[in-house]
């Protein structure tokens, strides 16, 4: 269905890739690895897979520990061995991950328009608030709602109706805007409308529709809801 603003009154976004830049990750492997690109790209796309697979297998962990065993896995599929303290150091990046440039002031007008701001994530707490806290977007948003409230990931139906529960919004009047396809699709399977932040100029899956709006900056999303 095509995007309704008329109907949205709160907005959620996903953290990783939406709001900031997991491709960051590759700086902190560079040091330490002689050809950093092929290892995060397989390390982040085995941390987005143990959560698909866990939510079917009944083996929750929190989302860093899935982040801390798939660059286990991309480090041993390299054959790059490094110390404990180095695979922390390693993983201790994604409570330092860099915002993207349009984020603050898109999300200000967002605010500003009267609308309620929440991210809404498979991150841990802890997680969460070092990543608000470090893309200082704190005062722009209501809360940050996290998988580890309910136990499990996106795109299951679970966490986008616990995030309306959390909101106190009729789930029809929430709009959820996020980078990966999956998160897109289990937020409109769960009743919202879906924004798919494409920033890097990809095709849209050919799978079970379309979103309800493509945008490449959070600005666009203001601009639709005249913001």
């Amino acid at each position: 269905m095509p995007f309704d603003s008329d109907a949205v009154t709160t907005l959620t976004f996903d953290s990783y890739s939406t709001l900031v830049d997991v491709d960051a990750a590759e700086k902190a492997l560079a040091a330490r690895v002689d050809d950093p690109e092929p290892v995060s790209k397989l390390w982040r796309s085995r941390s987005i897979e143990y959560t698909l697979v866990s939510n079917h297998i009944d083996a929750y962990q929190t989302f860093y520990q899935m982040n801390r065993d798939a660059l286990t896995y991309a480090l041993d599929a390299h054959s790059v061995d490094l110390p404990d303290e180095e695979r922390e150091e390693i993983l201790s990046v994604y409570h330092e991950l860099d915002v993207f440039d349009d984020v603050r002031e898109g999300m200000e007008r967002l605010r500003d328009a009267g609308y309620d701001l929440y991210v809404v994530s498979n991150g841990n707490p802890e997680m969460l608030e070092s990543m608000v806290d470090h893309a200082d977007i704190g005062g722009l948003l209501e809360d940050t709602i996290s998988a580890d409230e309910v136990e499990t990931f996106k795109p299951d139906a679970e966490i986008y109706r616990h995030a309306a529960a959390r909101t106190g919004t009729p789930i029809e009047e929430m709009a959820h805007a996020a980078a990966l396809w999956f998160d897109v699709q289990g937020a409109q399977h769960a009743g919202m409308q879906g924004i798919w932040m494409d920033r890097k100029d990809t095709p849209w899956e050919p799978f079970d529709g379309e979103p309800s709006l493509t945008v490449e900056t959070i600005h666009d999303i203001a601009d639709e809801l005249d913001a």
